[in-house]
């Protein structure tokens, strides 16, 4: 033990031996900057949860977010983990997987709920772990948003700046479907006797998305055209193609020529609603009309050649970088907002081109 003590002793005396005689003045090692993960070197580690992996619009979007980051990473002195997982479409799985984000100390978190109603018990996890969480997509109720604001909107708790909605106001979405059947030239009216017939696919009753879309989509286009409106038929679809042409299917098969518009709440149902129509030997733009949400490929392609009346772009592009950079914020300890907005815009014949 006395030989080793010795030898460490000689080693230090060299070493300041060594340091005296330089000219140059020895720097500090980079340490992290307090109430965040920013120091240069630094790492920070993302999880990030998607309602499920079969989705095409979610498939865009998480795609986007590995994207975003890895362009992030050529440039910042900080390195952005992410890591993202399938929530399968089953709540219980997602958070299994929210708890174990937390057990395994990321930083920052991002939800793409399966059940929006599910939020209140995801910001208390968050929030007794002190977690930042961002929720994308799927947009949480009001009340879930301000739970720990006070009425004047100023936060009643630290934890009210720690978490945040990015996305896209689903009441917009709605609003720009009813007019885009409102702005024809019959506004949708076939037969002319002043009351649109229509069909609603709805992506999940319980979905504020599919609630405000379903909602505004038929209040705008009153509002817009002046005319009356009759629901033949309205049947959830779960977001999904093949329900949404078995929905539009047996609705033609029962009301016929009656039906003059097919609203659905996302374009993959929309993409099935559009077979149903071309196997029931209906033709779009001719004698009925189709729109969509979300501006997928496939949707905008059948925009451009008729196949579908219109769509709404769901900018992933926009609403993904917000969600990082919400997130990288975060990190950082800065405050968040409530709200990060991302706006839709219309997809029409005329303007398809741009969104191929």
């Amino acid at each position: 033990m006395k030989k080793k003590l010795l030898a460490l002793l000689a080693a230090g005396a060299m070493l300041l031996g060594l340091v005296g005689c330089s000219s140059t003045p020895a720097t500090p090692s980079a340490t992290p900057a307090e109430g965040g993960a920013t120091g240069t070197g630094e790492t920070v580690k993302i999880g990030v949860s998607i309602y499920k992996f079969d989705d095409n619009f979610m498939t865009l979007y998480r795609n986007e977010i590995q994207n975003y980051v890895d362009e992030l990473n050529k440039t910042s002195d900080v390195k952005y983990e992410v890591t993202i997982q399938d929530g399968k479409g089953d709540q219980a799985e997602q958070t299994n997987q929210i708890d174990n984000f937390i057990t395994q100390d990321y930083d920052v978190l991002i939800i793409n709920l399966v059940q929006s109603t599910s939020a209140a018990t995801v910001i208390e996890k968050c929030k007794e772990a002190n977690k930042p969480c961002i929720f994308i997509n799927r947009e949480p109720s009001a009340e879930d948003m301000t739970m720990y604001e006070n009425e004047d909107g100023t936060p009643a708790d630290p934890y009210a700046t720690m978490y945040t909605y990015v996305g896209a106001d689903a009441r917009q979405s709605g609003k720009f479907q009813g007019q885009l059947i409102a702005d024809l030239e019959n506004k949708g009216d076939l037969n002319g006797d002043g009351t649109l017939n229509y069909v609603m696919v709805i992506g999940d009753p319980e979905n504020v998305d599919a609630q405000y879309r379903t909602q505004f989509s038929i209040e705008e286009y009153q509002t817009a055209s002046g005319l009356k409106v009759k629901e033949l038929d309205a049947q959830r679809g779960d977001w999904d193609q093949a329900k949404g042409q078995e929905i539009v299917a047996n609705a033609l098969t029962k009301y016929g020529d009656e039906v003059e518009v097919v609203f659905c709440n996302n374009d993959a149902m929309a993409l099935g609603a559009a077979q149903a129509i071309e196997a029931a030997g209906r033709k779009v733009g001719e004698d009925i009309y189709l729109v969509g949400v979300d501006a997928l490929a496939e949707a905008v392609e059948l925009v451009s050649t008729g196949g579908m009346t219109g769509t709404v772009l769901n900018d992933h592009i926009n609403q993904s970088h917000k969600a990082v950079d919400a997130a990288v914020k975060a990190s950082k300890g800065e405050e968040l907002d409530t709200y990060y907005w991302v706006d839709y815009v219309k997809v029409t014949p005329a303007n398809a081109a741009e969104f191929k």
